[in-house]
Order: C-alpha cells, then structure tokens, then sequence
C-alpha cells in the first residue's frame, strides 16, 4: 500500500461511501483548472516524488485503489501478480488506450491482461519504447478525465 502524490484537480465530494467513486468524462467534480491537468497528464507530475523515494517507478502497472484491489482479486483471475513489481506513472496498459475509467470488469480485465504482459515481457528496451510512446500520446488527452 503507498500513497500515491497527485495535484488535487477534484473538489472533495462531502458525501462518504465505502465505494471508491471513479472520475468519468464530464464529472461535475472536476475543477477547471482539474480539466486541463488532466488532459494534459499533468496531475501524474508529482509522482515523480514517489519514484525518488523508491515507492513506484517510471514504467509498471498503475496503482489502483486499495478497495479496487480488495474488489477484483476476486473477481478477475490473477489480479494481484501485477502487484510483483513497483507500481507506475505509465504502463502497457495506458500507452495501449486502457486508462481512464474502468466501469466493468471486462475494461479491468483487459488491463490487468496488459500489465501482466508487461510483467512477463519486461525489458528496458520495452520501458523505453513505452516511456517514448507516453511522452507522445500524453497530451492527447484521450481517455484522460
């Protein structure tokens, strides 16, 4: 479990629930200035703290909620292998259109599937090409709300 820095691009919503509540395309939620951090990736920047302090790196599965942990280890076959490596600020599953909001299961599956592949296919040159691959599709803004 880490705790993953970000600029706070949401306001905080006063109704609590037990759910984690995913943002979505046009959530009422998101500050303007949210907007265009978002789009741009630019909310990601801080988590370059939790690189230096050894917590994530570059390139790995995406950290997910602790209850989106809790909810698809028993859902989604071999869920929790992708927690064998650091977490990341990019993945094979992002720089292949499987960010944003994963309201099904079949969207977590499909990116799971990705970050496993990642795993079982790790090489630098394959952090490099997806590194290279982010800086280029990062500030699309596709998928990123």
């Amino acid at each position: 479990r880490i705790e993953v820095w970000k600029f706070r691009s949401m306001r905080v919503d006063e109704v609590k629930t037990d759910n984690v509540v995913q943002a979505i395309r046009e959530d009422p939620r998101v500050t303007r200035l949210g907007v265009f951090l978002r789009r741009t990736s630019l909310d990601e920047l801080p988590q370059f703290i939790n690189v230096l302090q050894g917590r994530m790196s570059i390139v790995g599965p995406r950290p997910h909620a602790v209850e989106h942990n809790e909810f698809y280890r028993s859902e989604i076959n071999e869920y929790m292998l992708r927690h064998k490596v650091r977490p990341g600020i990019t993945g094979w599953a992002q720089v292949n259109g499987w960010r944003g909001e994963t309201d099904t299961i079949e969207k977590m599956r499909i990116r799971v599937e990705h970050d496993l592949a990642y795993i079982r296919n790790w090489s630098l040159w394959l952090d490099l090409r997806i590194i290279f691959v982010t800086i280029l599709k990062g500030f699309s803004g596709k998928n990123a709300y």
